[in-house]
C-alpha cells in the first residue's frame, strides 16, 4: 500500500500464532490413500505409490472412492484402458510402452503390495450404496466397506496422505 514503509510490511507479515487446538503431528508410520480416480495413470501411481510405503515398511491404506472404487468392480480391470483426459494424447502410446515392456498392471502391484506389507484397501460406503454395489462385486483384493469417517479417523494421524 502507499504510504507504507519496510518495517510496516515485515510486522503486517509476521507468522500468526498456532490455534490453541491445533492438529499433532502425525504418529503412525502409514501412508493413507483416498484414490478417487478409475483411469489406469492414476491407478498405477497409486499402486506403485502404495507398494514402494509397504517395502519400506509403513502401513497403507487405500480408501476407493466414487470411479476408483468402479475400477475395482470383478474383472474390469483387466479391460479397463482410460487414462486421464489431461493425457488423452499419450494413452496410445503409454499402452504400447506398457506391453512392450511388460509392466506389471495396476492391481498386479496391489497385490504384490499386499504380499509384502500391511496394505488395507477399503472401499466408501456411500459410492457403494450410490452405484448398488456390494462388497461381492468388487475384486477379492478389497477388505471391505466403511464410511468416511471412518476412514478419515485412522487416516489422521498419518505421516502421508495422498490424493489421487
Amino acid at each position: 500500500m502507499f504510504g507504507h514503509t519496510a518495517q510496516d510490511k515485515q510486522q503486517q507479515l509476521a507468522p500468526l500464532p498456532a490455534p490453541a487446538e491445533a492438529t499433532p503431528p502425525a504418529t503412525a508410520n502409514r501412508l493413507a490413500i483416498v484414490l478417487f480416480s478409475g483411469t489406469i495413470d492414476k491407478l498405477m501411481s497409486a499402486s506403485i505409490m502404495a507398494t514402494g510405503a509397504a517395502a519400506m515398511g509403513m502401513d497403507v491404506e487405500i480408501f476407493l472412492t466414487n470411479w476408483g472404487a468402479l475400477a475395482f468392480r470383478r474383472g474390469d480391470y483387466t479391460s479397463n484402458t482410460r487414462v486421464s483426459a489431461d493425457y488423452a494424447d499419450y494413452r496410445g502410446t503409454l499402452l504400447e510402452q506398457m506391453a512392450a515392456k511388460k509392466v506389471t498392471s495396476w492391481m498386479e502391484n496391489l497385490e504384490g503390495a499386499k504380499e509384502i506389507g500391511n496394505v488395507h484397501i477399503t472401499a466408501c460406503s456411500h459410492t457403494m450404496t450410490l452405484f448398488d454395489l456390494q462388497l461381492s462385486d468388487l475384486e477379492p483384493i478389497v477388505d471391505e466397506v466403511i464410511g468416511v469417517a471412518a476412514f478419515i479417523e485412522g487416516a489422521r494421524d498419518s505421516a502421508m496422505t495422498l490424493y489421487i
